[in-house]
């Protein structure tokens, strides 16, 4: 809670309402974030039989894959004596601690514990996690959920996304980033920025340049953003709440063209967060082949270079010039780092100096506020939805 404001009958300040940048447990903005699925992997870096440590939000999980295929999420330590659960032993669709062999089922519950009573099981349960696959991600509901006993709670849906399953290549992408995850949410409301971090020729995506002139409105997914450029391409891009972009993007592949890119910003703590992104080439086929062989490719290249986000930290601290590693295949993300995380860490939005040109980060700002004002006073949220004809608008 901000100490610098007389703080409301909900227990809360005005200056609360404005704080989007801290997620931990507890604090407005983490609890709304909390009320959506969110990714918190690729479903290809988690093989069957695998456990991962797992940092959302500030606060610590275990998530593993089961034999059987399915992904499971639950607490970070065993209930025992606290080990890292994540060390231990996929057996079947559960799960056994490295220290003294407890195992648990995808629900949390305890089944087996070789030197005890075999009553004693029983009794111990830990905290799961619905998980579910879809798009290449896995996503996970870390909100109240009646299943676990929270009072008035409604687990939603995982939103469907219909024009991603279409027929194409469909995969998915991810990065961690070096700064708060809502520097990059408003980034993606922020085209202007594309005329300056991204001049450099090789980066520019076609037929993009210039100035835009921005422009946008609330619709029922979050913000529909229109930018007029001086030789009158107009792009419409959709922005879904709480932290969702979707873009009409071109890279200049000779076969993909414009594609489509659904790109999630999660945070893993208050300084750095996690991009996920699903993203569907309209090709099939041989064409479809050839994009995934170039893919192949590309990730090849990548792999014999520095980081991106390496080069950015030590752009950052003046080891090197944008200008050094203009040749990097992964320049877009680049330049991108170094402008997100040259604002720091952690923003005081507070300090900023908005113009004409934020016309949407204003309007971000305005509707999260609204939101989070509700959390706090128990009114009900908006229920964004992302209606068939909000997309027939988005193009390049």
């Amino acid at each position: 809670m901000a100490a610098t404001e007389r703080p409301m009958a909900t227990g809360y300040t005005a200056a609360d309402f404005r704080d989007f940048a801290h997620t931990g447990p507890g604090t407005l903005a983490g609890r709304y974030l909390r009320r959506f699925w969110q990714p918190i992997q690729r479903a290809e870096d988690l093989p069957r039989g695998h456990a991962k440590p797992l940092r959302i939000m500030g606060e610590d999980f275990t998530l593993y894959r089961g034999e059987d295929g399915a992904p499971h999420l639950l607490d970070f330590r065993c209930a025992h004596r606290g080990t890292q659960l994540s060390t231990g032993w996929v057996e079947g669709d559960c799960i056994r601690c490295f220290y003294h062999g407890w195992k648990y089922d995808g629900t949390g519950q305890c089944v087996e514990q070789p030197a005890e009573d075999a009553g004693f099981a029983q009794k111990v349960k830990i905290k799961s996690y619905p998980c579910e696959e879809y798009l290449g991600l896995i996503f996970a509901y870390l909100g109240p959920d009646p299943e676990r006993g929270d009072a008035g709670a409604f687990r939603p849906p995982l939103p469907r996304y219909p024009d991603f399953e279409r027929t194409g290549v469909l995969h998915a992408t991810t990065y961690v980033r070096e700064c708060n995850y809502f520097q990059n949410i408003e980034n993606g409301l922020d085209p202007v920025h594309t005329a300056f971090a991204h001049r450099d020729p090789g980066a520019k995506f076609r037929g993009l340049v210039g100035i835009p002139r921005m422009e946008g409105e609330e619709s029922p997914w979050g913000i529909t953003m229109r930018g007029t450029r001086p030789n009158g391409l107009v792009r419409v891009n959709q922005y879904g709440m709480p932290n969702v972009l979707h873009l009409k993007l071109d890279l200049g592949d000779s076969d993909a063209g414009w594609h489509d890119t659904l790109a999630w910003r999660v945070p893993i703590d208050d300084e750095r967060h996690c991009s996920f992104s699903a993203n569907l080439v309209p090709l099939t086929s041989k064409a479809g082949e050839r994009y995934l062989e170039r893919e192949a490719q590309r990730e090849a290249e990548l792999a014999a270079h520095p980081s991106a986000g390496a080069l950015a930290e030590a752009i950052l601290r003046g080891e090197l010039r944008i200008a050094d590693v203009a040749e990097h295949p992964a320049l877009i993300v680049i330049q991108d780092h170094v402008a997100q995380a040259g604002q720091g860490r952690l923003v005081d939005r507070a300090q900023d100096r908005l113009g004409r040109s934020d016309v949407l980060v204003i309007l971000l700002r305005k509707l999260w506020e609204r939101e989070l004002r509700a959390l706090a006073e128990g009114r009900p949220l908006k229920q964004w939805t992302r209606p068939p004809d909000l997309l027939a608008e988005s193009g390049a």
